[in-house]
Protein backbone atom coordinates (compact mmCIF):
# COMPACT_ATOMS: atom_id res chain seq x y z
CA UNK A 1 0.00 0.00 0.00
CA UNK A 2 3.20 2.38 0.78
CA UNK A 3 4.33 1.49 -2.33
CA UNK A 4 1.38 2.54 -4.56
CA UNK A 5 1.06 6.15 -2.59
CA UNK A 6 4.27 6.56 -3.14
CA UNK A 7 3.88 5.55 -6.96
CA UNK A 8 0.92 7.75 -6.88
CA UNK A 9 2.60 11.05 -5.54
CA UNK A 10 5.60 10.41 -7.84
CA UNK A 11 3.11 10.60 -10.79
CA UNK A 12 1.16 13.40 -10.00
CA UNK A 13 2.04 16.91 -11.53
CA UNK A 14 0.80 19.73 -9.94
CA UNK A 15 -1.20 20.02 -12.86
CA UNK A 16 -2.43 16.74 -11.99
CA UNK A 17 -3.59 17.93 -8.13
CA UNK A 18 -5.23 21.10 -9.38
CA UNK A 19 -7.72 18.90 -11.44
CA UNK A 20 -8.55 16.65 -8.77
CA UNK A 21 -8.90 19.80 -6.52
CA UNK A 22 -11.23 21.66 -9.19
CA UNK A 23 -12.87 17.83 -9.28
CA UNK A 24 -13.49 18.17 -5.84
CA UNK A 25 -15.13 21.46 -5.38
CA UNK A 26 -17.09 21.19 -7.78
CA UNK A 27 -18.75 18.24 -6.23
CA UNK A 28 -18.77 20.20 -2.68
CA UNK A 29 -20.96 23.06 -5.05
CA UNK A 30 -23.47 20.34 -6.14
CA UNK A 31 -23.79 19.31 -2.75
CA UNK A 32 -23.96 23.00 -1.84
CA UNK A 33 -27.15 23.52 -4.01
CA UNK A 34 -28.59 20.21 -4.26
CA UNK A 35 -27.96 18.90 -0.18
CA UNK A 36 -27.62 21.62 2.03
CA UNK A 37 -30.71 23.74 2.74
CA UNK A 38 -29.09 24.87 5.94
CA UNK A 39 -27.54 27.48 4.10
CA UNK A 40 -28.87 30.49 2.41
CA UNK A 41 -28.90 31.35 -1.41
CA UNK A 42 -26.02 34.26 -1.31
CA UNK A 43 -24.13 31.87 1.49
CA UNK A 44 -24.24 29.36 -1.02
CA UNK A 45 -23.23 31.69 -4.06
CA UNK A 46 -19.89 33.07 -1.42
CA UNK A 47 -18.81 29.97 -1.21
CA UNK A 48 -18.52 28.90 -4.61
CA UNK A 49 -16.76 32.13 -5.05
CA UNK A 50 -14.17 31.32 -3.26
CA UNK A 51 -13.99 27.80 -4.38
CA UNK A 52 -13.24 28.23 -7.56
CA UNK A 53 -11.46 31.60 -7.25
CA UNK A 54 -9.05 30.64 -5.02
CA UNK A 55 -9.55 26.98 -5.25
CA UNK A 56 -6.35 25.27 -3.26
CA UNK A 57 -7.38 27.88 -0.35
CA UNK A 58 -11.20 27.86 -0.65
CA UNK A 59 -11.23 23.99 -0.37
CA UNK A 60 -8.83 24.92 3.23
CA UNK A 61 -11.35 27.10 4.15
CA UNK A 62 -14.81 25.06 3.41
CA UNK A 63 -13.45 22.39 5.08
CA UNK A 64 -12.33 24.20 8.40
CA UNK A 65 -15.05 26.92 8.61
CA UNK A 66 -18.40 24.82 6.47
CA UNK A 67 -19.38 21.92 8.53
CA UNK A 68 -22.73 21.45 9.39
CA UNK A 69 -23.30 20.65 12.91
CA UNK A 70 -27.28 20.95 12.97
CA UNK A 71 -27.65 17.02 12.67
CA UNK A 72 -25.08 16.64 15.89
CA UNK A 73 -27.97 17.65 18.41
CA UNK A 74 -25.51 18.95 20.51
CA UNK A 75 -28.37 19.67 23.48
CA UNK A 76 -30.56 16.47 24.07
CA UNK A 77 -33.41 17.50 26.73
CA UNK A 78 -34.74 14.33 28.32
CA UNK A 79 -38.19 13.29 27.72
CA UNK A 80 -39.34 14.48 31.49
CA UNK A 81 -37.03 17.63 30.71
CA UNK A 82 -39.09 18.17 27.68
CA UNK A 83 -42.54 17.56 28.79
CA UNK A 84 -41.49 19.34 31.89
CA UNK A 85 -40.38 22.92 29.62
CA UNK A 86 -43.35 22.18 27.25
CA UNK A 87 -46.07 22.23 30.16
CA UNK A 88 -44.52 25.73 31.16
CA UNK A 89 -44.65 26.69 27.59
CA UNK A 90 -48.10 26.21 27.05
CA UNK A 91 -48.97 27.45 29.85
CA UNK A 92 -47.77 30.65 29.57
CA UNK A 93 -48.79 30.67 25.27
CA UNK A 94 -52.32 30.56 27.08
CA UNK A 95 -52.06 32.90 29.55
CA UNK A 96 -50.68 35.52 26.47
CA UNK A 97 -53.89 34.79 24.21
CA UNK A 98 -56.34 35.32 27.35
CA UNK A 99 -54.57 38.51 27.58
CA UNK A 100 -51.17 38.90 29.49
CA UNK A 101 -52.03 42.19 30.69
CA UNK A 102 -55.13 44.03 30.64
CA UNK A 103 -53.20 47.50 30.60
CA UNK A 104 -52.97 48.90 27.21
CA UNK A 105 -49.85 50.64 28.40
CA UNK A 106 -47.85 48.19 29.80
CA UNK A 107 -45.20 46.79 28.29
CA UNK A 108 -45.83 43.20 28.26
CA UNK A 109 -49.00 44.22 26.80
CA UNK A 110 -48.31 46.44 23.89
CA UNK A 111 -45.31 43.67 23.37
CA UNK A 112 -47.71 40.07 23.45
CA UNK A 113 -46.82 39.05 20.15
CA UNK A 114 -43.22 39.50 20.39
CA UNK A 115 -43.59 37.53 23.83
CA UNK A 116 -45.81 34.94 21.89
CA UNK A 117 -43.13 34.72 19.06
CA UNK A 118 -40.18 33.82 21.80
CA UNK A 119 -42.86 31.34 23.53
CA UNK A 120 -42.97 29.70 20.58
CA UNK A 121 -39.98 29.76 18.65
CA UNK A 122 -37.28 29.78 20.97
CA UNK A 123 -38.83 27.99 23.68
CA UNK A 124 -38.13 31.36 25.80
CA UNK A 125 -40.20 31.41 29.37
CA UNK A 126 -41.11 34.82 30.39
CA UNK A 127 -40.03 35.08 33.76
CA UNK A 128 -39.53 38.25 36.22
CA UNK A 129 -36.82 39.72 37.97
CA UNK A 130 -36.57 41.69 41.11
CA UNK A 131 -33.39 44.10 39.58
CA UNK A 132 -31.36 44.88 36.56
CA UNK A 133 -28.15 46.95 37.01
CA UNK A 134 -26.21 48.35 33.80
CA UNK A 135 -22.92 47.96 33.70
CA UNK A 136 -20.56 50.10 30.90
CA UNK A 137 -17.21 49.84 32.13
CA UNK A 138 -14.64 46.58 32.34
CA UNK A 139 -12.79 47.64 35.89
CA UNK A 140 -16.12 48.29 37.58
CA UNK A 141 -17.66 44.65 35.84
CA UNK A 142 -15.04 42.94 36.99
CA UNK A 143 -14.53 43.83 40.65
CA UNK A 144 -18.12 43.10 41.03
CA UNK A 145 -17.51 39.99 39.35
CA UNK A 146 -14.88 39.27 41.76
CA UNK A 147 -16.96 40.82 45.08
CA UNK A 148 -19.48 38.12 43.98
CA UNK A 149 -17.21 35.26 43.90
CA UNK A 150 -15.35 36.39 46.89
CA UNK A 151 -18.69 36.38 48.69
CA UNK A 152 -20.34 33.11 47.44
CA UNK A 153 -21.15 30.07 49.58
CA UNK A 154 -22.42 27.25 47.27
CA UNK A 155 -22.15 27.45 43.51
CA UNK A 156 -20.08 29.51 41.36
CA UNK A 157 -21.16 28.53 37.23
CA UNK A 158 -19.03 30.95 34.59
CA UNK A 159 -19.11 30.27 30.97
CA UNK A 160 -16.98 32.69 28.76
CA UNK A 161 -15.67 32.75 25.05
CA UNK A 162 -12.41 34.67 26.00
CA UNK A 163 -10.22 34.13 29.13
CA UNK A 164 -7.04 35.02 28.80
CA UNK A 165 -3.75 33.61 30.58
CA UNK A 166 -3.01 37.37 31.17
CA UNK A 167 -3.61 39.30 34.75
CA UNK A 168 -7.12 39.89 34.56
CA UNK A 169 -7.40 35.81 33.92
CA UNK A 170 -4.52 35.04 36.08
CA UNK A 171 -6.53 36.74 38.67
CA UNK A 172 -9.95 35.31 38.21
CA UNK A 173 -8.55 32.04 38.20
CA UNK A 174 -6.64 32.24 41.38
CA UNK A 175 -9.75 33.44 43.03
CA UNK A 176 -11.74 30.46 41.56
CA UNK A 177 -9.41 28.26 43.02
CA UNK A 178 -9.30 29.49 46.45
CA UNK A 179 -13.40 29.29 46.60
CA UNK A 180 -12.82 25.42 45.24
CA UNK A 181 -10.83 25.03 48.85
CA UNK A 182 -13.16 26.37 50.45
CA UNK A 183 -15.89 23.90 49.23
CA UNK A 184 -18.11 26.09 46.87
CA UNK A 185 -18.90 24.04 43.98
CA UNK A 186 -17.59 25.88 41.15
CA UNK A 187 -17.44 24.87 37.57
CA UNK A 188 -15.97 26.93 34.28
CA UNK A 189 -16.73 26.32 30.87
CA UNK A 190 -14.40 28.08 28.28
CA UNK A 191 -14.24 28.08 24.48
CA UNK A 192 -11.67 26.42 23.29
CA UNK A 193 -10.70 28.51 21.04
CA UNK A 194 -11.32 32.07 22.69
CA UNK A 195 -9.64 30.60 25.44
CA UNK A 196 -6.96 28.58 23.99
CA UNK A 197 -4.45 30.42 26.40
CA UNK A 198 -5.91 28.68 29.24
CA UNK A 199 -4.43 24.78 29.10
CA UNK A 200 -4.16 22.25 31.14
CA UNK A 201 -1.35 23.58 33.49
CA UNK A 202 -2.76 26.87 34.03
CA UNK A 203 -6.09 24.89 35.74
CA UNK A 204 -3.68 22.21 37.13
CA UNK A 205 -4.51 23.94 40.71
CA UNK A 206 -7.95 24.97 40.32
CA UNK A 207 -8.46 21.29 39.49
CA UNK A 208 -6.71 19.84 42.40
CA UNK A 209 -8.78 22.57 44.63
CA UNK A 210 -11.83 20.88 43.65
CA UNK A 211 -13.19 23.33 40.44
CA UNK A 212 -14.50 21.58 37.64
CA UNK A 213 -13.68 22.90 34.17
CA UNK A 214 -14.59 21.92 30.47
CA UNK A 215 -13.93 22.90 26.86
CA UNK A 216 -16.61 23.59 24.33
CA UNK A 217 -15.68 22.22 21.18
CA UNK A 218 -12.16 20.45 22.83
CA UNK A 219 -10.09 19.73 20.04
CA UNK A 220 -8.52 16.43 19.90
CA UNK A 221 -4.99 17.78 19.72
CA UNK A 222 -4.38 21.08 21.35
CA UNK A 223 -4.64 24.11 18.99
CA UNK A 224 -5.96 21.93 16.37
CA UNK A 225 -9.28 23.54 15.47
CA UNK A 226 -11.43 22.15 12.97
CA UNK A 227 -14.69 23.38 14.32
CA UNK A 228 -13.06 26.78 14.27
CA UNK A 229 -16.23 28.69 12.70
CA UNK A 230 -18.73 27.84 15.82
CA UNK A 231 -17.85 29.13 19.15
CA UNK A 232 -19.89 29.62 22.39
CA UNK A 233 -19.40 33.11 22.38
CA UNK A 234 -21.68 33.41 25.51
CA UNK A 235 -20.83 35.47 28.73
CA UNK A 236 -22.99 33.78 31.50
CA UNK A 237 -22.50 33.43 35.45
CA UNK A 238 -24.26 32.67 38.02
CA UNK A 239 -23.51 32.84 41.50
CA UNK A 240 -25.29 31.45 44.31
CA UNK A 241 -28.52 30.97 42.45
CA UNK A 242 -28.77 34.61 43.51
CA UNK A 243 -27.18 37.13 41.00
CA UNK A 244 -26.35 36.74 37.15
CA UNK A 245 -24.27 37.98 34.97
CA UNK A 246 -24.98 38.07 31.28
CA UNK A 247 -23.42 41.06 28.17
CA UNK A 248 -20.34 41.13 26.01
CA UNK A 249 -17.70 41.57 28.42
CA UNK A 250 -14.88 39.11 28.40
CA UNK A 251 -12.22 38.15 30.96
CA UNK A 252 -8.92 39.51 29.50
CA UNK A 253 -6.81 43.04 30.19
CA UNK A 254 -8.24 44.38 26.97
CA UNK A 255 -11.54 44.05 29.03
CA UNK A 256 -10.37 46.30 31.63
CA UNK A 257 -9.15 49.16 29.48
CA UNK A 258 -5.80 47.98 29.48
CA UNK A 259 -4.79 47.21 25.74
CA UNK A 260 -2.65 50.13 23.82
CA UNK A 261 -4.90 49.20 20.62
CA UNK A 262 -7.94 49.24 21.76
CA UNK A 263 -8.17 52.02 24.46
CA UNK A 264 -10.90 52.30 26.89
CA UNK A 265 -13.21 49.48 26.49
CA UNK A 266 -16.80 50.57 26.26
CA UNK A 267 -19.37 47.25 26.56
CA UNK A 268 -22.60 46.51 28.05
CA UNK A 269 -23.13 43.62 31.45
CA UNK A 270 -26.50 43.51 32.73
CA UNK A 271 -26.09 42.10 36.20
CA UNK A 272 -29.63 40.28 37.45
CA UNK A 273 -31.39 39.16 40.18
CA UNK A 274 -34.63 37.43 41.11
CA UNK A 275 -36.48 34.42 39.19
CA UNK A 276 -34.70 35.09 35.58
CA UNK A 277 -31.59 33.37 36.74
CA UNK A 278 -33.97 29.61 36.42
CA UNK A 279 -33.23 30.53 32.74
CA UNK A 280 -29.75 31.43 33.13
CA UNK A 281 -29.23 28.67 34.50
CA UNK A 282 -30.78 26.32 32.55
CA UNK A 283 -28.58 27.86 29.70
CA UNK A 284 -25.80 27.11 31.47
CA UNK A 285 -26.44 23.46 32.49
CA UNK A 286 -27.64 22.73 28.81
CA UNK A 287 -23.57 23.77 27.38
CA UNK A 288 -22.14 22.29 30.51
CA UNK A 289 -23.31 18.76 30.17
CA UNK A 290 -22.95 18.59 26.32
CA UNK A 291 -19.02 20.25 27.02
CA UNK A 292 -18.51 18.08 30.31
CA UNK A 293 -20.24 14.97 29.68
CA UNK A 294 -21.78 15.16 32.99
CA UNK A 295 -25.19 13.68 33.97
CA UNK A 296 -27.56 16.05 35.46
CA UNK A 297 -31.24 17.36 36.16
CA UNK A 298 -31.79 20.59 33.72
CA UNK A 299 -35.51 20.76 35.15
CA UNK A 300 -34.27 20.07 39.10
CA UNK A 301 -30.95 21.88 38.53
CA UNK A 302 -32.61 25.17 36.92
CA UNK A 303 -35.99 25.23 38.95
CA UNK A 304 -35.60 23.64 42.45
CA UNK A 305 -32.43 25.69 43.19
CA UNK A 306 -32.94 29.20 41.48
CA UNK A 307 -36.63 29.52 41.68
CA UNK A 308 -37.99 31.47 44.90
CA UNK A 309 -41.49 32.85 45.32
CA UNK A 310 -40.56 36.54 45.10
CA UNK A 311 -41.53 36.83 41.70
CA UNK A 312 -40.02 40.55 41.32
CA UNK A 313 -41.30 43.38 38.63
CA UNK A 314 -39.54 43.06 35.36
CA UNK A 315 -40.47 40.50 32.64
CA UNK A 316 -37.54 38.81 30.85
CA UNK A 317 -37.09 36.59 28.17
CA UNK A 318 -33.60 34.90 28.15
CA UNK A 319 -33.38 33.83 24.06
CA UNK A 320 -30.43 31.83 22.55
CA UNK A 321 -29.19 30.71 19.16
CA UNK A 322 -26.55 29.02 17.54
CA UNK A 323 -25.19 26.36 14.47
CA UNK A 324 -27.31 23.41 16.20
CA UNK A 325 -30.21 24.92 14.92
CA UNK A 326 -31.74 26.98 11.75
CA UNK A 327 -33.98 29.06 13.46
CA UNK A 328 -32.02 31.84 14.16
CA UNK A 329 -33.74 33.15 17.35
CA UNK A 330 -32.00 36.12 18.14
CA UNK A 331 -32.56 37.80 14.73
CA UNK A 332 -36.01 36.74 14.70
CA UNK A 333 -37.11 38.70 18.14
CA UNK A 334 -34.55 41.38 16.90
CA UNK A 335 -36.56 41.74 13.89
CA UNK A 336 -39.71 41.22 15.54
CA UNK A 337 -38.38 44.79 17.92
CA UNK A 338 -37.51 46.18 14.51
CA UNK A 339 -40.56 45.94 12.91
CA UNK A 340 -42.59 46.68 15.74
CA UNK A 341 -40.94 50.20 16.41
CA UNK A 342 -43.04 53.41 16.14
CA UNK A 343 -40.91 55.87 17.20
CA UNK A 344 -37.06 55.02 18.15
CA UNK A 345 -34.44 52.08 17.31
CA UNK A 346 -31.04 52.82 19.10
CA UNK A 347 -28.64 50.13 18.48
CA UNK A 348 -24.88 49.65 19.68
CA UNK A 349 -22.83 47.00 18.10
CA UNK A 350 -19.13 46.60 17.39
CA UNK A 351 -20.24 44.88 14.22
CA UNK A 352 -23.02 46.12 11.37
CA UNK A 353 -22.94 43.09 9.24
CA UNK A 354 -26.70 41.92 9.18
CA UNK A 355 -27.80 39.94 6.15
CA UNK A 356 -30.63 41.66 3.46
CA UNK A 357 -33.72 41.30 5.63
CA UNK A 358 -32.33 42.66 8.78
CA UNK A 359 -30.96 46.14 6.48
CA UNK A 360 -34.34 46.30 4.71
CA UNK A 361 -36.08 46.17 8.38
CA UNK A 362 -33.94 49.20 9.46
CA UNK A 363 -34.17 50.54 6.13
CA UNK A 364 -37.79 50.82 6.49
CA UNK A 365 -38.23 51.97 9.81
CA UNK A 366 -35.51 54.61 8.44
CA UNK A 367 -38.20 55.99 5.31
CA UNK A 368 -41.24 55.67 7.85
CA UNK A 369 -39.94 58.58 9.88
CA UNK A 370 -38.89 56.12 12.49
CA UNK A 371 -35.64 57.54 14.62
CA UNK A 372 -32.98 55.22 13.90
CA UNK A 373 -29.71 55.65 15.34
CA UNK A 374 -27.08 53.23 15.04
CA UNK A 375 -23.49 53.05 16.59
CA UNK A 376 -20.01 51.73 15.95
CA UNK A 377 -16.83 51.80 17.11
CA UNK A 378 -14.07 54.11 15.67
CA UNK A 379 -11.44 51.07 14.58
CA UNK A 380 -11.26 47.92 13.44
CA UNK A 381 -10.64 44.40 15.49
CA UNK A 382 -11.64 42.77 12.26
CA UNK A 383 -10.37 44.67 9.12
CA UNK A 384 -12.66 42.83 6.72
CA UNK A 385 -15.84 42.90 9.14
CA UNK A 386 -15.22 46.63 9.29
CA UNK A 387 -14.92 47.63 5.46
CA UNK A 388 -18.71 45.39 5.70
CA UNK A 389 -19.83 47.61 8.54
CA UNK A 390 -18.94 50.95 6.72
CA UNK A 391 -20.47 49.54 3.89
CA UNK A 392 -23.82 48.90 5.64
CA UNK A 393 -23.36 52.14 7.39
CA UNK A 394 -23.41 53.70 4.06
CA UNK A 395 -26.36 51.87 2.21
CA UNK A 396 -28.63 52.86 5.55
CA UNK A 397 -27.58 56.29 5.48
CA UNK A 398 -29.27 57.06 2.40
CA UNK A 399 -32.39 55.55 3.69
CA UNK A 400 -32.36 58.04 6.44
CA UNK A 401 -30.75 56.22 9.08
CA UNK A 402 -27.97 58.13 11.71
CA UNK A 403 -25.01 56.44 12.47
CA UNK A 404 -22.46 57.52 14.97
CA UNK A 405 -19.12 56.57 15.12
CA UNK A 406 -17.75 56.07 18.69
CA UNK A 407 -14.65 57.69 19.67
CA UNK A 408 -13.36 57.15 23.29
CA UNK A 409 -11.72 53.77 22.84
CA UNK A 410 -13.22 50.52 21.57
CA UNK A 411 -17.30 50.02 21.53
CA UNK A 412 -18.14 46.11 21.89
CA UNK A 413 -21.47 46.83 23.25
CA UNK A 414 -24.58 44.45 21.97
CA UNK A 415 -27.32 46.92 22.38
CA UNK A 416 -31.10 47.33 21.03
CA UNK A 417 -34.14 49.69 22.37
CA UNK A 418 -37.16 50.36 20.59
CA UNK A 419 -39.17 53.15 21.50
CA UNK A 420 -37.88 53.30 25.16
CA UNK A 421 -39.88 50.27 26.30
CA UNK A 422 -38.14 46.86 24.87
CA UNK A 423 -34.81 46.71 25.12
CA UNK A 424 -32.05 43.70 24.53
CA UNK A 425 -28.73 42.99 25.49
CA UNK A 426 -26.26 40.04 25.78
CA UNK A 427 -23.54 38.41 23.94
CA UNK A 428 -25.08 38.72 20.03
CA UNK A 429 -23.84 40.96 17.90
CA UNK A 430 -25.79 42.69 15.12
CA UNK A 431 -24.09 40.70 12.39
CA UNK A 432 -24.33 36.99 10.99
CA UNK A 433 -21.70 34.97 12.50
CA UNK A 434 -23.75 35.55 15.47
CA UNK A 435 -27.16 34.95 14.25
CA UNK A 436 -25.81 32.11 12.75
CA UNK A 437 -22.74 30.41 13.60
CA UNK A 438 -21.94 31.36 17.70
CA UNK A 439 -23.70 30.27 20.10
CA UNK A 440 -25.20 33.20 21.55
CA UNK A 441 -27.62 34.20 24.33
CA UNK A 442 -29.59 37.44 24.81
CA UNK A 443 -31.91 39.16 27.66
CA UNK A 444 -35.16 41.08 26.35
CA UNK A 445 -36.15 42.86 28.53
CA UNK A 446 -40.07 44.41 28.92
CA UNK A 447 -39.62 47.38 30.97
CA UNK A 448 -39.30 51.36 30.61
CA UNK A 449 -36.83 51.91 33.57
CA UNK A 450 -33.81 49.34 31.54
CA UNK A 451 -35.27 50.42 28.40
CA UNK A 452 -34.72 54.38 29.57
CA UNK A 453 -31.60 53.87 31.34
CA UNK A 454 -30.15 52.25 28.38
CA UNK A 455 -31.21 54.89 25.87
CA UNK A 456 -30.10 57.50 28.66
CA UNK A 457 -26.15 56.13 27.83
CA UNK A 458 -26.12 56.41 24.01
CA UNK A 459 -27.12 59.48 24.25
CA UNK A 460 -24.11 59.83 26.33
CA UNK A 461 -22.17 57.93 24.19
CA UNK A 462 -23.24 60.32 21.24
CA UNK A 463 -20.52 62.83 23.07
CA UNK A 464 -17.85 61.13 22.61
CA UNK A 465 -18.81 60.23 18.96
CA UNK A 466 -19.47 62.23 15.85
CA UNK A 467 -21.68 61.15 13.35
CA UNK A 468 -20.96 59.05 9.81
CA UNK A 469 -22.76 61.62 7.00
CA UNK A 470 -22.90 61.13 3.40
CA UNK A 471 -20.43 63.12 2.68
CA UNK A 472 -18.02 60.96 4.94
CA UNK A 473 -19.16 58.23 2.10
CA UNK A 474 -18.48 60.93 -0.61
CA UNK A 475 -14.86 61.74 0.17
CA UNK A 476 -13.84 57.77 0.46
CA UNK A 477 -10.77 57.21 -1.93
CA UNK A 478 -10.79 54.17 -4.47
CA UNK A 479 -8.89 51.87 -2.22
CA UNK A 480 -11.40 52.02 0.56
CA UNK A 481 -14.71 51.22 -2.40
CA UNK A 482 -12.45 48.21 -3.27
CA UNK A 483 -11.93 47.26 -0.27
CA UNK A 484 -15.53 47.42 0.96
CA UNK A 485 -16.56 45.55 -2.12
CA UNK A 486 -14.82 42.54 -1.70
CA UNK A 487 -15.37 42.43 1.96
CA UNK A 488 -19.06 42.35 1.20
CA UNK A 489 -19.00 39.55 -0.69
CA UNK A 490 -17.88 37.75 1.55
CA UNK A 491 -20.39 38.54 4.51
CA UNK A 492 -21.92 35.56 4.20
CA UNK A 493 -18.58 33.60 5.87
CA UNK A 494 -16.72 36.41 7.86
Amino acid sequence: MADLFNSLIEYMTFSHIMVFIYILNTIISLGLIFVDTNKSASAIMAWIMILYILPAVGLFMYLILSQNIARMKIFRMTADEEAGLGTLLEWQKEAVRNGISDNPEDETYKWRNMIMLNLDYADSLLIDCKDIELIYDGREMFDRLLEDIRNAKYTIKLCYYIIRDDDTGKELIDLLTRKAQEGVKVRLLIDALGSRSIGYSELRAFKKAGGRYAYFFKPLIRHMYFRINYRNHRKLAVIDNETGYIGGFNIADEYLGKSKKFGYWRDTQLIIKGNVIAALNERFYQDWRYASKEKLDIVEQSIKYAYKSDLGRIPVQIVSCGPESDKEEIKRSMMKMITGARESIYIQTPYLVPDTPMLDSLAMAARSGIDVRIMIPAMPDHPFVYRTTLYNAGKLIKEGAHIYIYRNGFLHAKTLTVDGEVCTAGSCNFDIRSFRLNFESNAFIYDRGVAGRMNAQFEEDMKLSREYTQEDRDNISLYERMAESISRLLTEIL
